[in-house]
């Protein structure tokens, strides 16, 4: 039986596409600012990192169906039957996150709101650069912070190396170029499968992203 034949069809949104790029692009700074000792730009990245995932939070809840955690996140049983069928070809088309990228996107947040979170407590050795927060710890407890914000690095390093490999089967094997559709925002899909979608206005990720802005000056000025 022939494939229907796939066509470009809108599936990502500019919110969710930028947050996507920003977010590594501040990752990166991040990096570099840390080993460089740029720690004042180390921390507004830092904070820069924060809002984007409380950004992206929100935007799970409330913004396009292809950003919802209710579309893309799937129980065990969907994540063993696609798990099953990965080296399937033809693939069947995966309109938004598959079953497992839809849990990789939850981990990678996961890690993320970790390793800012703890960077907000964490103290170095000598007590001089220390996250925002760090007085409301002892300097024992502010170590750990330090300690464990270094450990969620190394975890995030490890699930950044997981999903370039994904990218790239994708693009190998089955022929699917994922760094396409997030930097344009379509995927090629079969005819009307993603007629389904509803797509917020940006009017709406304006004002989420202004409160997670806001939240988290909030969070350094007011706590710290």
């Amino acid at each position: 039986m022939a494939l229907p034949e796939l066509k470009p069809q809108r599936l990502w949104d500019l919110p969710v596409r930028l947050t996507h790029w920003a977010l590594l692009a501040l990752v990166l700074f991040s990096w570099w600012s840390g080993e460089n000792g740029e720690l004042a730009w180390h921390r507004y990245s830092g904070y820069a990192v924060l809002a984007l995932l409380l950004f992206r939070l929100y935007w799970g809840f409330a913004g396009s169906s292809s950003a919802r955690f209710r579309g893309f996140v799937r129980g065990p049983r969907a994540v063993a039957a696609y798990a099953r069928g990965l080296f399937a070809r033809p693939a069947p088309a995966s309109v938004g996150h598959n079953p497992m990228g839809g849990w990789s996107v939850l981990a990678l947040l996961a890690v993320l709101l970790a390793q800012t979170g703890s960077g907000l407590f964490a103290v170095d050795t000598d007590g001089l650069e220390s996250g925002p927060l760090s007085h409301w710890l002892s300097f024992s407890a502010g170590r750990a912070a330090a300690e464990f914000h270094e450990l969620c690095f190394d975890a995030l390093l490890a699930l950044v190396g997981l999903h370039v490999a994904a990218i790239a089967f994708y693009a190998v094997y089955r022929r699917e170029n994922l760094v396409a559709a997030m930097l344009g925002g379509r995927k090629r899909l079969p005819p009307g499968a993603a007629d389904g979608l509803r797509f917020a206005p940006l009017w709406k990720a304006a004002l989420g992203l202004a409160g997670a802005a806001l939240l988290v000056v909030a969070i350094v000025r007011g706590l710290g």
